[in-house]
């Protein structure tokens, strides 16, 4: 049985979305989303494992991998505006139902999409992604200040993460001294690759500033998950030091049936912690 993955482009209201698609499309549908810094790339080898029970597709986001990136004229850089794309992609390639992966950024970018479009939604696993106000803890302190009482200095600080080191940070960050093994050196150095291209650094830096907007809508992600129970697998890496672990059993507060995983990992599980989030994604549908 083939493995293979497909590399694609498909141009959405004139913008170029890069995607990759493995699997036959008659098998159960898993939609990926990607978080900060990097892309689908993220996703390559869930897809090689898993191709054989699922149809996997793993967008790029709009000034992420190799989709199109526009300049801040012609596109606004909000998860708002980026959901929107991402679900008239899944309109383009006939994707009506699926299971969605939330992964950082993935969770402004999906959870919309589930509050919106909630007829698509077969189920969702959340890796490391925020609908509640226990997973940003004190380490947001200094950015959020920035958000309410911004200044050249405070902007200069928060602007710190966009960079070779910070970029690198995303996987090793918290990551026990056991596992660093693990992780990929290319895939961080690609991702730094593509985001110093220029202008990338302003449009990140500007759409990281959204998310205090993302925080405003977790009533509303939580009235979705109360409403519709969509079936859950949350997964959370113990150590991860961007989103406090203390999020991850709050998914059950609205959704009792979620099953509900942490494992001795941090922020990039599919780094550290494949073979577990395999086997979890495996029996969960």
């Amino acid at each position: 049985m083939s493995r293979q993955i497909l590399n694609k482009t498909i141009n959405i209201d004139g913008i170029d979305i890069f995607y990759r698609e493995a699997g036959k499309s008659n098998n159960p549908s898993i939609l990926l989303l990607h978080g900060f810094p990097t892309s689908s790339v993220m996703f390559r080898n869930l897809m090689i494992a898993l191709s054989h029970k699922f149809h996997l597709v793993a967008p790029d986001y709009p000034g992420f991998g190799f989709s199109a990136f526009p300049n801040k004229e012609n596109f606004e850089y909000t998860f708002g505006n980026i959901s929107t794309y991402i679900n008239k992609f899944t309109d383009a390639i006939n994707l009506r139902s699926f299971t969605i992966y939330l992964h950082d950024y993935g969770a402004p970018i999906g959870l919309q999409l589930c509050v919106k479009h909630p007829e698509k939604i077969a189920g969702i696993i959340v890796q490391n992604g925020n609908a509640y106000d226990e997973g940003i803890g004190p380490q947001w302190d200094e950015i959020k200040d920035y958000w309410q009482n911004p200044t050249p200095e405070k902007k200069a600080k928060v602007y710190a993460f966009l960079s070779e080191e910070g970029t690198k940070s995303q996987y090793y960050a918290g990551v026990p001294e056991k596992l660093l093994s693990t992780v990929s050196p290319e895939t961080w150095m690609l991702d730094w690759a593509l985001m110093k291209r220029p202008g990338n650094l302003d449009m990140q830096y500007e759409l990281n500033c959204d998310f205090t907007n993302h925080f405003t809508m977790f009533p509303a992600y939580q009235a979705y998950f109360r409403t519709h129970q969509p079936p859950a697998l949350i997964i959370w890496g113990k150590y991860d030091p961007y989103f406090s672990v203390a999020e991850a059993h709050c998914y059950k507060r609205d959704l009792p049936n979620a099953r509900v995983y942490i494992l001795e990992g941090s922020h990039m599980l599919l780094e550290t912690n494949f073979d577990e989030v395999i086997e979890l994604i495996s029996t969960f549908n």
